[in-house]
């Protein structure tokens, strides 16, 4: 059983030595562990750091792309590596490398495809009382787009199963720890969550700027793929409302008109006809919208079988040239 794990870097030249030191060198029902480190575009020495410190894989990235893209990047490695479980942690040393073994049971159980470490925000004195607000309100957000309980839908001390690894896609360019788990809630995967412990924060994080923009990245990330994902639902919804509109105007001229003064009342009835025609609309669209979502679960499944031909075959390869 091969444990990969892996670290996104930008700029993390001060922190990225105590991170590494911390991970586990070795972990009961773990056979091997090796760390990833991805420069994403770093213009520090974070890649020569890293390779000091005896990382086994470094993954360089041309340009900086941003979290999400080099979460991609250090998985797709892990998975061409050989791993069967992939640890994703933090540069700024934000979770306990002590905590892995935390992470993993859970797979090596078989009780889980996917272990998130919940930080328990709701007590976390070093984080602020907005910041608080906000990862609580976030979760419940994503908890009910995702259809998994959620306690911390942002901590990005997570672990992955091969299998979980291989059928993740990530779509968007912002973050990946929304995105994944309303994957994993509408892929069926079983989420696990642990409590996990964090050191004090050594700099600022780069995610959340400022709260407003904090909010918005988020919001639109947690619509956009809840759309992409139930998109029956959402348009059904939405459709409804114009509907249910159209239908209390009708109802308010049919009123009026058994009333006998109906004829003053023409405006409602255009209105409800108006109404009515765009729920129906929205609804169709709804009905197109669900046959792509099954049209892209079949080119899902295409491209994970491709993936885990792909990655088994490299990982074949790499054994054979050791």
């Amino acid at each position: 059983m091969k444990l990969v794990i892996q670290i996104p870097c930008y700029n993390e030249e001060a922190t990225l030595p105590q991170t590494i030191r911390d991970l586990p060198r070795a972990l009961p029902g773990i056979d091997e562990i090796e760390y990833l480190v991805v420069d994403d575009g770093c213009t520090d020495r974070t890649a020569e750091v890293a390779q000091e410190l005896g990382a086994h894989h470094i993954v360089h990235l041309k340009q900086n792309l941003g979290l999400a893209s080099a979460f991609s990047a250090g998985m797709d490695a892990a998975l061409q590596a050989g791993a069967d479980i992939i640890v994703n942690t933090d540069a700024d040393n934000q979770y306990r490398g002590e905590d892995v073994a935390r992470l993993v049971q859970p797979i090596l159980e078989g009780r889980a495809d996917i272990v998130v470490g919940d930080r328990g925000i709701a007590a976390a004195q070093h984080f602020s009382p907005v910041k608080r607000l906000l990862q609580r309100l976030g979760s419940w957000v994503v908890e009910r787009a995702a259809g998994i309980s959620i306690p911390d839908a942002v901590s990005g001390f997570r672990a992955f199963s091969r299998e979980a690894a291989l059928r993740l896609t990530i779509l968007g360019d912002y973050t990946y720890t929304l995105e994944t788990l309303i994957q994993a809630g509408a892929r069926q995967m079983t989420v696990v969550f642990v409590p996990i412990r964090t050191n004090p924060p050594t700099r600022q994080s780069r995610l959340m700027r400022n709260v407003p923009s904090f909010l918005t990245l988020s919001a639109i990330a947690i619509v956009r793929f809840y759309t992409m994902y139930r998109p029956l639902r959402v348009f059904l919804a939405i459709g409804s409302v114009f509907l249910a509109g159209s239908t209390a105007l009708g109802l308010r001229f049919l009123y009026y008109y058994l009333q006998g003064t109906g004829t003053g009342k023409v405006q409602s009835l255009i209105l409800a006809a108006i109404l009515a025609i765009v729920g129906f609309q929205v609804c169709l669209v709804g009905l197109i919208a669900e046959m792509v979502r099954l049209n892209r679960k079949m080119l899902e499944e295409a491209l994970y079988r491709v993936r885990q031909m792909e990655f088994e075959n490299q990982a074949g390869g790499n054994e054979q040239s050791q």
